[in-house]
């Protein structure tokens, strides 16, 4: 009788231990302590959005972005992506200035460290250069909702649902890309104006 009464508890703390290893999906971090900075990185676009800043970035550091694993920080990069108008140049992931975010080609690279120092740095060829405008956490945010755009992340983290009236497909409902360099621009013909 005894041994029977120790089985329900046995399996209330398993299912316990089990419940908690999983609240990583949903953690609200509200708050982050700001990476030490490595380096300081120069911007690579003239553009910048507001007040100019003076001097360089903060490189982004070598571990993985802390939200690529939580599905509340790539909601939150999906509502900064909206509010940062990042959609007026890249029109939801889908290119128009700005390059297509849910395809498998990535000019400066697909992995989170790279996208950051996009941001960040900003590109020579019109990437306005975001450090010092946004908070690095904010930035995080972003990284991972730019990732989950070419299925990148767990289909469990990635948002299933737009927030707006307009919603496209769900990231969670795309096709996995691999992200890969984009392919250099062919030469001109000996002789060809230019």
């Amino acid at each position: 009788m005894m041994r029977s009464a120790r089985l329900p508890l046995c399996l209330a703390a398993v299912a316990a231990a089990l419940l908690a290893s999983g609240c990583e999906r949903e953690a609200r971090r509200f708050s982050t302590a700001p990476s030490q900075p490595t380096a300081s990185a120069a911007r690579l676009g003239s553009l910048q959005p507001g007040a100019e800043q003076q001097g360089g970035v903060q490189l982004a550091p070598v571990k993985d972005a802390p939200y690529e694993g939580n599905a509340w920080g790539v909601n939150q990069g999906k509502r900064l992506f909206r509010w940062y108008n990042c959609n007026g140049c890249h029109a939801m992931g889908g290119g128009a200035i700005g390059p297509p975010l849910m395809d498998a080609e990535w000019k400066y690279g697909g992995d989170a460290n790279s996208i950051y120092m996009s941001i960040m740095q900003g590109r020579p060829e019109g990437m306005p250069s975001f450090g010092g405008h946004i908070p690095e956490d904010q930035v995080w945010q972003i990284v991972s909702y730019v990732r989950s755009m070419s299925g990148q992340l767990r289909k469990d983290v990635e948002p299933s649902r737009s927030d707006t009236l307009g919603g496209g497909e769900a990231e969670n409902a795309r096709k996995p890309e691999q992200p890969r360099p984009a392919a250099p621009p062919p030469k001109p013909a000996l002789g060809a104006s230019q």
